[in-house]
């Protein structure tokens, strides 16, 4: 009988997303919060013994040479031969919304393979790979809520309370290039820290507040796409704060208490979320360092 995993693939919300500079190379420099929620993809690995890659859409069509099917051939490069997979994609995260749904596609299906096929790889090699895919790539791999910073290359692990989310996907997505070669974007908001993001929230009255910083592409990205705005108006005439998250159309409140979420337009996409402290398949790779230990250096400003 073939070995077959059913695993997830969870969404992610930016917090805060700050542009702080541009490189010569033209990367942008960000500073974000990644915060995993329950909003999933669902993979179906199955080996298969021929050598092929192939992938069935359960739900969405995908384009031919998608994320999943990148990340299979780049890992099978370090597979016996003969080793194969069979990928079934059941799609639930929206495409151009800003939460990383193809990256964390690929990252479940490098520590599904790495598993399935027994090749061991640890967590840092996987890295190395996921990263040539997508820059959030590695984000999903280490499976914790994490400070990040550079390019997406800089990834410190923080925690986070436990909380409950409206996320809303207007009909209309985002294209990422689109957003960061726009002239008008906001490339200079000064450098933060971890502490001042802890130290802002932790001065509520109320607890956390899940309110620190702006989204930079916000602005830009509601010029290029009403819908943007109109479903950050109508989570506030629900009485919740929202923001746009990463660099597509999904926009995201904090839901302190129950909130009446009906009378959003039919083609919208509405979900309450909770927060994951780790990914679902957090630790099916082995770690070269202790997700504790790089925090704990990051914050005593000691080389991780």
């Amino acid at each position: 009988m073939k070995a077959l995993y059913d695993l997830p693939a969870p969404a992610k919300l930016n917090l805060f997303l700050h542009v702080t500079g541009r490189r010569a190379d033209g990367y942008h420099l960000l500073q974000s919060v990644f915060m995993l929620i329950d909003w999933c993809d669902t993979l179906h690995v199955e080996r298969r013994d021929d050598g092929r890659l192939t992938r069935e859409d359960l739900t969405t069509e995908l384009p031919a040479d998608d994320l999943v099917l990148r990340a299979a051939r780049a890992l099978q490069a370090h597979a016996h031969p003969g080793q194969g997979a069979h990928i079934g994609v059941a799609k639930s995260i929206p495409a151009q919304a800003g939460m990383g749904g193809g990256s964390s596609d690929a990252a479940t299906c490098l520590l599904a393979l790495n598993r399935l096929w027994d090749l061991g790889l640890p967590l840092s090699r996987l890295e190395q790979i996921g990263v040539q895919l997508g820059a959030d790539v590695p984000f999903f791999l280490r499976g914790r809520n994490a400070w990040i910073e550079g390019v997406g290359e800089k990834i410190f692990p923080i925690v986070l309370p436990a909380a409950r989310f409206c996320v809303v996907k207007p009909a209309e997505g985002l294209d990422t290039h689109r957003i960061f070669c726009d002239p008008d974007l906001n490339r200079a908001t000064p450098v933060s820290i971890i502490a001042g993001f802890a130290a802002d929230d932790a001065a509520h009255s109320t607890g956390f507040s899940f309110g620190f910083g702006h989204n930079d592409l916000q602005p830009v990205a509601q010029r290029l796409c009403p819908a943007v705005t109109q479903a950050i108006d109508w989570l506030g005439s629900k009485g919740l704060d929202a923001r746009m998250t990463g660099s597509g159309s999904a926009v995201f409140a904090a839901m302190p208490q129950e909130v009446d979420l009906s009378g959003a337009p039919s083609a919208w996409q509405v979900r309450e979320c909770s927060n994951l402290a780790v990914h679902p398949l957090a630790g099916w790779a082995d770690s070269e360092i202790s997700v504790d230990r790089a925090f704990s250096q990051k914050a005593s400003g000691q080389p991780v």
